[in-house]
């Protein structure tokens, strides 16, 4: 039994982008599918599939160069752990790196970025920063 779901889906795309592979395979939950489709929109990867395997189903993770062969995603940091969780209300939200980055928060209103979670006026348990 895994404990950080999240924490390996986001280990597994930096291992990835790392040795510069194409698409990356990752254990399907709702969860990961709404982070990964937080990193499509926000340009950070090119497109997610959903692979059937009769099981848990696998989530397919197309990665992004950029011409000189350098990964969109310079950064990727787990911030609430199972051991220490990390809430925030609407008035603290995070702006990753000066707001070129994005966090991604889990809130009330489902999983979401910073400027979603500041348009909503919600908080909630900040999952990771991209960057």
């Amino acid at each position: 039994m895994m404990t950080d779901p999240i924490a390996d889906m986001l280990s597994r795309i930096r291992n990835a982008l790392k040795i510069k592979k194409i698409h990356v395979d990752i254990p399907a939950s709702r969860i990961k599918a709404q982070i990964a489709k937080i990193l499509r929109e926000g340009g950070y990867i090119n497109n997610v599939k959903y692979i059937d395997d009769g099981l848990q189903g696998r989530i397919r993770i197309y990665l992004r160069y950029t011409e000189s062969n350098d990964s969109v995603i310079e950064g990727l940091k787990r911030v609430s752990k199972p051991s220490r969780r990390v809430y925030v209300n609407r008035g603290t939200i995070p702006r990753v790196m000066g707001g070129y980055g994005t966090a991604v928060i889990s809130t009330s209103k489902g999983v979401v970025t910073d400027k979603d979670c500041r348009n909503l006026g919600v908080g909630g348990e900040v999952l990771c920063h991209i960057w």
